[in-house]
Formats: C-alpha cells, structure tokens, sequence
C-alpha cells in the first residue's frame, strides 16, 4: 500500500513507462522509455482528470524519452537504445510547435553522428545537450542556438581532454569507464555537467562559443555510482553558494550500497566542497551491496525555496528541505505501489508546475499527480 507524508495522491494515470515530465501552464509532457511510445501530451487543467491530447511514436531501436518545452517549442530527444532496426531516423533532437498542444507540428530534426542526444537543459533560446559527435569517443557537452527552431546551429561545445579521438588527442582511460557527458544544467553564465563516471563540472559560459572549466571533481574511485545531476540553488543559503549532486543508482563499478545525493558548498568555484550527504533513513542500513535502482536518481530541476522533490527509484518521491544544506530534512514523501505485475516501484523523474503540483514518473508504466503541503 501507498505510504505517504504530507502528499496527496490526486491522480495516476496510466500510460507507457518514461523518463522526463515536464509542465507548462496545464499541460503535461511525458518522455517515454521505450518505443514504439515517444511523447504523450495531457490536458492537467484539472489534475484529477487527466485529459490526453495527442502522442508521437517513434520506430524500433530508437527511444525518445526526455523533453523539454518553452514558448510553444519542445524538443525530444532522439537516442538509439539496442539494435539499430531504423537507421534512417538517426539520432539527435526533435523540434515541435506544441502552441496548439493537441495538434503537435515537427518543424525540424536535429541530427548529429551515432547515438544521439541523452538529456539536456533548454531555456528557450539556447539548448544544452549531450550528444555524440563525430570523432570523439563518448557524449560531450554542446549548446545550440534554437532562436530559428527550423534551423538550430552550433554555438559551442567542451569535452574532457582525451575525448577528441579524431584530433589526435591521448586516451588516458584505458583502464577507467569511457567519459560521458551526462546533462547539462545552465544557471546564469555556468554550466553544471554531470559527466556520469568522470564526476562533474562547472563550465564559465561567458562566451558560449568558448566554455572554459573552472573545476570538477570525481568520487566514483570511491562512491561507485555515476554522477547524474548538478543542480544548483539560485539563491545563497546560509551566505553559501550550494549545489546538489546526485548520484544515479545504476552501473555501479562494483557491488554497493545504494547510491544516494550530495550537497557540495561551491562559494569559491575552483574548490567544491561537499558539506553533506541524504539518503532515504533505512535504506542502508550497514554499508552491503544492494541490487540497483534502489537508491537515488533525479531531483527535480524546477523547485520552490529550498525544498526540492527527488524521484529515488523504488523509493518513490522524496522532498527535502536545504533550509540548512549541513543538514537535509526530509519534509514529505509519497512512495506509490508497484505498477502492476512489477516487484518495485522505479520513480525515473518528477517536476512540479506553477500549481505547486507534484509529478511523478515510473520508468515501467505510470505518472502520479501530488498534491503536497511542503511548500
């Protein structure tokens, strides 16, 4: 049965399992995890009636399962999951006028080499992304120019050194997981990069055409869990600059107990600082390997003061309070049953709307709508 703390379950709906909600206004946008389902749009107007506005597929060996959307322009992504059955679709982004939500108009693919694009930041203007490109090894971190969505351009894109395999650059990760650009998240004239088994980054974005790393840090040599997000406060707390780093609990380097969220103090840039540590109270309780997706995955990347939703995989949302980032409170929880014929609930993300309304994904099948009184 459900448990819950100061959250309200207003309704479930059911659909294909996925990877991103999102919310603008009273509509909903669901990235799904697995083709032939690419996106579903919903009409929250009333959240306890969910109403399903349209859907896009997308063709075997490809899933879209992140979006974004802003002004009337959401983009997809377009990334390759098993054998490649369609290679003429290709990898990279999806553009959509979604202004009219219920009639979703593609006006431009995005293409780039290999893969494609994971997840990204977008704000409207500028998106930034994590594609592979042609010779180099792994995703790097790029930003483009949507401000003609018909015709994106590359404006500027960083990499670890050594990524550049055409350029002739030495590999110096024979013996280490290859580098991976996570996503990244844009506040002010940083770039926050999760680069999953390489630890993070913070990019000077001052000239986009030039970022320019300030610092970075790593703990999977002892922590065995990729970095997944960067997000940082916008506002001091305490006089301190914070920013939140979860780690995902997935592709551990070895067996380990779940992987759970660090709080970093970066008021001087070049030297992260991490000041504290949250995870779920019983979760791990002595240190010994647990099996993944148990643990941490993806804070919300909108939130309300200090307090911040988590979806943690099958321990369903969490909602901490950073009031003081030495030590995070939990203030509400809502973790949901299973979907149906699955052992463990797997909550993949959530965000929130300007109703203070609280979404919920499972990557199997199914997003909540909360109601909370955190706020």
């Amino acid at each position: 049965m459900a448990e819950a703390k100061n959250t309200t379950l207003l309704a479930n709906i059911d659909c294909p399992g996925g990877g991103q909600v999102w919310v603008e206004g009273t509509t909903l946008f669901v990235g799904h995890m697995r083709n032939p389902s690419g996106t579903s749009i919903y009409d929250v107007a009333d959240p306890r009636a969910p109403k399903l506005l349209a859907r896009i597929d997308v063709p075997p060996g490809w899933h879209s399962h992140k979006v974004r959307v802003h002004d009337g322009v959401m983009i997809v992504n377009h990334e390759r999951l098993g054998p490649d059955q369609t290679p003429e679709f290709g990898g990279g982004l999806g553009i959509y006028d979604v202004s009219n939500p219920s009639r979703p108009r593609e006006i431009a693919k995005w293409r780039t080499h290999g893969k494609g694009v994971h997840r990204y930041d977008f704000d409207g203007r500028y998106a930034y992304i994590s594609p592979t490109a042609e010779g180099f090894i792994g995703n790097i971190c790029m930003i483009l120019d949507m401000q003609n969505p018909e015709q994106p351009e590359e404006v500027g894109r960083w990499w670890i050194p050594g990524q550049w395999q055409a350029g002739g650059e030495d590999y110096p990760w024979d013996n280490w997981t290859p580098p991976r650009c996570h996503h990244p998240l844009r506040l002010g004239n940083r770039l926050y990069v999760s680069y999953w088994h390489h630890g993070f980054y913070i990019l000077d974005i001052s000239d986009l055409s030039k970022p320019k790393a300030i610092s970075g840090l790593n703990t999977s040599p002892v922590y065995p869990h990729p970095t997944h997000t960067c997000l940082v406060l916008p506002q001091p707390v305490k006089g301190r600059r914070i920013m939140v780093v979860a780690d995902e609990d997935v592709a551990k380097l070895w067996p380990a107990a779940p992987a759970f969220t660090w709080i970093y103090d970066i008021t001087q840039e070049a030297l992260p600082v991490p000041i504290a540590t949250w995870q779920v109270p019983g979760l791990d309780p002595d240190g010994a390997p647990q099996p993944q997706m148990m643990g941490c995955h993806q804070p919300s990347e909108r939130f309300s003061g200090t307090v911040i939703p988590f979806a943690w995989f099958a321990q369903g949302l969490r909602i901490l309070d950073l009031k003081d980032p030495y030590a995070p409170v939990e203030v509400g929880y809502y973790k949901p049953d299973p979907p149906e014929g699955c052992p463990l609930s797997s909550s993949n993300d959530v965000t929130i709307d300007s109703r203070g309304l609280i979404y919920l994904i499972d990557r199997q099948r199914g997003v909540d709508i909360i109601e909370t009184s955190c706020w």
